[in-house]
């Protein structure tokens, strides 16, 4: 990109969500939508994970950071982001990225690395009821990891091989401890891995479905965070909730998205 492209006179805004597990910085054009965003693990420092995530997002934007107008923080870490301009809750984040991409969204399913969230969303993205499991790691993204490196098998191939499955093991429990273990026998009685993989999927969508059964199906389901991205998951809940999901292409962004959102109205709110 050169000197003389018109994205360099143009003003910018950012979202940034800071997780347990993952930073995500997404940089939306005023003018054009969305810039370009990055993806980092945010390791043992929040505030290291936020720089290097927004600075990624900006290589990959091909934009100054001086065009950086305004810059919201979300996510469980948005405390540590000492250059932001405003803090939202990632609910609130994940309700407004999820409607921007999908408008006809009326529940949003975030599984995420250490919590999972049921959201009701209304017209604008407004959210209108929730419920969350933020107490244990149980049906989250660190669990699929723990499970995945038991299993000796790559997290990305997790929701392939489930699709593959024959037939299912039942998993009796989803406190992370306590299914590593039940994993860890099947493996030794020469279960196949592909079976309790979908038995691991299985006891993850059961257990957000007693959140969605709580708020109510009204709408299209959208799926966020990085569980999204497992095809096996996905599938389950579809066959649950007897209906397609959307799951956007890079679905971790929707929150930083949402903030992004949010960075973009109050921007406009004051020129």
């Amino acid at each position: 990109m050169t000197a003389e492209d018109p994205i360099k006179n143009r003003d910018c805004v950012a979202g940034i969500d800071v997780g347990s597990l993952s930073t995500e910085a997404l940089i939306l054009d005023m003018e054009c939508g969305t810039a370009g965003y990055a993806i980092v693990q945010t390791g043992a420092n929040s505030t290291d994970a936020a720089v290097s995530a927004l600075e990624k997002a900006l290589a990959a934007s091909g934009i100054e950071r001086d065009q950086i107008r305004r810059i919201v923080a979300t996510g469980y870490g948005r405390v540590s982001i000492p250059f932001s301009d405003k803090r939202v809750t990632e609910i609130s984040c994940h309700a407004m990225g999820a409607f921007h991409l999908f408008p006809d969204t009326g529940i949003v399913i975030d599984i995420g690395g250490q919590d999972s969230k049921v959201i009701r969303v209304g017209e604008g993205g407004r959210v209108l009821d929730f419920a969350m499991n933020d107490k244990c790691a149980a049906g989250t993204g660190r669990f699929l990891e723990v499970m995945a490196d038991k299993l000796q098998v790559a997290l990305d191939d997790m929701g392939p091989l489930s699709l593959k499955a024959g037939g299912e093991i039942g998993i009796s429990s989803v406190c992370t401890v306590f299914a590593e273990s039940e994993v860890v026998s099947l493996v030794a009685r020469n279960h196949p891995k592909e079976e309790i993989i979908r038995g691991l999927h299985r006891a993850i969508v059961n257990r957000v479905w007693s959140m969605v059964k709580g708020i109510g199906v009204r709408g299209a389901v959208t799926m966020s965070g990085g569980v999204a991205k497992n095809s096996g998951v996905v599938s389950l809940m579809e066959e649950k909730l007897g209906q397609p999901i959307h799951v956007y292409s890079e679905p971790q962004i929707i929150g930083a998205l949402g903030a992004a959102l949010v960075a973009r109205r109050d921007l406009q709110d004051v020129q």
